[in-house]
C-alpha cells in the first residue's frame, strides 16, 4: 500500500508540476526573447539623435565607438547617398534588399539574418531621406539565462515530488501500520487464540480503520461467547447422557457370560469412555488437545476389525484385513482414529445388506498412511453430497455425520478422504493420513 500511494504521489505531483512549469518555462523564454530586442531598440535609440543631427562619417564613427554595442561590432549605420544607395558604418548584416524595403516602409522592422536578427530603425535626415540604424542580436541573446531557468523549474519540480513522496509515505505508514495490526489480530484468530484482538483505540490510524478494528474485536468477542456457550452446551448434552448409560451399565450387568453379552458390555463401557472424552474435550480439558503423541494405525484397524468381527460373523459377511503386519504410525490420536474407523465401518454394517463383504487394508508411502475401506455393496451413488455434512450417504435414517467424523480426521493431518468405487461397484473409501510433507510433483 505505501507503493501505490508513493506512485499516486508521483503522478499527481508530476502532473500538477508540469501544469504550472511548462507554461511558466515558456514564459521565461518568451521574456528573454523580448528582453533581447527591447535591448536592441534602446541601442538604436541612443544612435538616432546623432543620426538626425548630422551624417558626417566621422561623427558618426566617434558616435558608434562610444556605445558598448557599436564597440562589440553589433550596430551599424547605413547613410543614404545621392545615388539612391547607403554607406555602411560599422559591420552590416542586413542585405542591400532588407534595407531598401525598411527605409521605404519607414517603419522599424526585423530580419533574420546569419546567426540571428537584425532590428532595422529608420531616421529621418535632411532633404526627407531615411537612414537606418542596425543592432544584431544573436540567437545567443534570444536564449540567455533560459537554460538555467529551465534547470530551476526542473530541480523545484523535482523538489515537490520529493516532497509529495514523503509526505505519502508518511501517511502510508500510518495506514499499512493500523492495518498490518489488524491482519495480524485476524491471523491470531484464525489461529485459535480467541484472546486476539485489535487496538481499536489507535490514534495514527485513519478513522475507517479504527472502525474495522472495533467491529473485529466486537466480532471476535461475539466468536468467542458463541464457543463458550457451544462448549457448553456439548458438555451438559454430553452429561446428560449419562443418566441413560448408568441404566444401560446396570442392565448389561444383569446379562448372562455370553459371548454376545460381554460384547454389549464392551460396547457400552466404550460408548460411556468417549461421551467422557467428550465432555473433557467440550470444556477445554481433553488430554488429546495439549498433545498429540500419535499412534499406531495398523494397530487401530486390527483392534476395531475385531470388534466388528463379532457383528460380521452374525450377519453372515465375509472380510479381510491386509497390511497390518507393521507399525504404521500416524500423527493422529488412538481415540480419534478408533472414532473415524467405527463411523466408516459403521457404515458398511448400516447401509448394505446382511451377507455383503468388506475389508480393510493399510498402505503406506514416503509420506502418507492410507487406511482404506471397501465392501461388495451398491457403493455411494453421490459421493460429493456423502461428504457434506448433514446430508449423509445412505439415505433414508443417515445424519450424514460419521464421514464428516473420518473426513476431520484426515485433514487434521493434511491429508483427505476420498470415496471411490471397488472393480464390483462397491464403495472405496480412503482415509489417507499425511505422516509427512508431500514430495514435489507429488499428488
Amino acid at each position: 500500500m505505501r507503493w501505490a500511494l508513493a506512485k499516486v504521489a508521483v503522478a499527481v505531483t508530476t502532473m500538477v508540476a508540469l501544469a504550472f512549469l511548462v507554461p511558466l518555462g515558456l514564459m521565461v523564454q518568451e521574456t528573454a526573447h523580448d528582453r533581447a530586442f527591447s535591448s536592441a531598440e534602446r541601442q538604436a535609440a541612443e544612435l538616432g539623435p546623432a543620426l538626425a543631427i548630422t551624417t558626417d562619417h566621422g561623427a558618426l564613427q566617434r558616435a558608434l565607438a562610444s556605445t558598448k554595442a557599436g564597440t562589440a561590432g553589433l550596430v551599424a549605420v547605413h547613410v543614404p547617398t545621392a545615388e539612391g544607395v547607403f554607406d555602411t558604418l560599422g559591420t552590416a548584416r542586413a542585405d542591400a534588399g532588407q534595407l531598401a524595403a525598411t527605409a521605404a516602409g519607414g517603419r522599424s522592422a526585423t530580419v533574420p539574418v546569419p546567426g540571428g536578427y537584425a532590428l532595422l530603425q529608420p531616421v529621418a535626415v535632411d532633404n526627407a531621406r531615411i537612414a537606418l540604424v542596425e543592432v544584431f542580436v544573436p540567437e545567443a541573446a534570444l536564449s540567455a539565462g533560459v537554460p538555467t531557468a529551465w534547470l530551476v523549474l526542473s530541480g523545484v519540480a523535482a523538489a515537490l515530488v520529493v516532497i509529495s513522496v514523503l509526505v505519502a509515505d508518511r501517511l502510508g505508514t500510518r495506514i499499512v501500520g493500523a492495518a498490518r495490526r489488524l491482519a495480524a489480530a485476524a491471523r491470531d484468530l484464525g489461529a485459535g487464540n480467541l484472546q486476539a484482538r485489535a487496538p481499536d483505540e489507535d490514534r495514527d490510524a485513519p478513522p475507517e480503520l479504527r472502525e474495522a478494528a472495533a467491529a473485529f474485536n466486537a466480532m471476535a468477542e461475539r466468536v468467542r461467547q458463541l464457543l463458550a456457550t457451544e462448549r457448553e452446551m456439548a458438555a451438559d448434552l454430553s452429561h446428560r447422557l449419562r443418566t441413560p448409560l448408568t441404566v444401560l451399565r446396570l442392565n448389561t450387568a444383569a446379562l448372562d457370560d455370553s459371548e454376545t453379552a460381554e460384547q454389549t458390555r464392551q460396547a457400552v463401557a466404550r460408548l460411556e469412555h468417549e461421551v467422557d472424552h467428550l465432555i473433557r474435550a467440550a470444556r477445554g480439558r481433553g488430554e488429546d488437545e495439549t498433545v498429540i503423541l500419535g499412534c499406531d494405525a495398523a494397530d487401530v484397524v486390527r483392534d476395531r476389525t475385531d470388534f466388528w468381527s463379532a457383528l460380521a460373523e452374525d450377519q453372515g459377511r465375509r472380510w479381510r484385513v491386509d497390511g497390518t503386519g507393521r507399525p504404521a504410525l500416524v500423527p493422529v490420536s488412538r481415540a480419534d482414529l478408533a472414532a473415524a474407523l467405527d463411523a466408516v465401518l459403521g457404515n458398511v454394517f448400516r447401509h448394505t445388506d446382511e451377507g455383503v463383504s468388506f475389508g480393510v487394508e493399510v498402505r503406506r508411502t514416503d509420506y502418507a498412511v492410507t487406511v482404506r475401506v471397501y465392501d461388495s455393496g451398491p457403493g455411494i451413488a453421490d459421493p460429493e453430497a456423502a461428504l457434506r455434512r448433514g446430508e449423509g450417504a445412505g439415505g433414508a435414517g443417515s445424519t450424514g455425520l460419521g464421514l464428516d467424523i473420518a473426513r476431520r480426521v484426515a485433514e487434521s493431518t493434511g491429508g483427505e478422504l476420498t470415496i471411490g468405487r471397488t472393480a464390483r461397484g462397491g464403495a472405496d473409501i480412503r482415509l489417507r493420513l499425511r505422516t509427512a510433507p508431500a514430495a514435489v510433483g507429488v499428488s
